[in-house]
């Protein structure tokens, strides 16, 4: 497993180049003994993962899943947003997907913001964004609104196989929520 400590912006700030250009960089390595694995686009498990963009999360690895599994849906928080529905009603209505899976984690950089971050952008560029930032104190309580989100959807085909959890950055464990609680 290659880490932070293993790759950090300043190595490439010394070579004089951006980070970006070394991820090219890889990119033509891996493509250079690519072959195509010959997938469709629909998951082999018909699953839809939705998760935070926290780069302590390694999904593929904690759920055990190979290339082809599942579709992966990431952003702030793993928060239920409208695109993220849009995101899921594509994935079950035209590519077959059945099953949501919500990943949340501890320590996660919502927990330390409030919608004020929203008036504090607006103070700095002019504009308040339309977007709503979805901060939560109580990661537990945000896991059940996401997974009352999908159950509720009029969009989604499937929701009867919806189950959220929270990812231990520590331990590596998944812990499940129960959404009656």
């Amino acid at each position: 497993m290659s880490t932070s400590a293993q790759h950090s912006p300043s190595d490439a700030v010394r070579s004089g180049e951006t980070v970006t250009d070394r991820l090219v960089e890889a990119n033509q390595r891996y493509a250079a003994d690519f072959s195509d694995p010959g997938m469709d686009a629909r998951p082999v498990l018909q699953v839809a993962v939705v998760a935070c963009m926290d780069a302590r999360l390694d999904l593929h690895a904690a759920l055990g899943l190979e290339l082809g599994d599942c579709h992966t849906i990431r952003n702030a928080g793993g928060v239920v947003t409208d695109d993220v529905i849009r995101s899921l009603t594509i994935s079950q209505r035209a590519l077959g997907t059945r099953s949501v899976i919500l990943v949340h984690h501890t320590g996660c950089g919502l927990e330390s913001l409030t919608e004020d971050f929203r008036i504090e952008l607006e103070e700095e560029v002019g504009q308040r964004p339309a977007w709503a930032v979805e901060a939560f104190r109580d990661v537990d309580k945000d896991v059940r609104q996401s997974m009352q989100r999908v159950r509720t959807s009029p969009f989604l085909l499937h929701t009867d196989d919806v189950r959220g959890f929270v990812f231990d950055v520590t331990t590596g464990l998944l812990r499940e929520i129960d959404p009656a609680e």
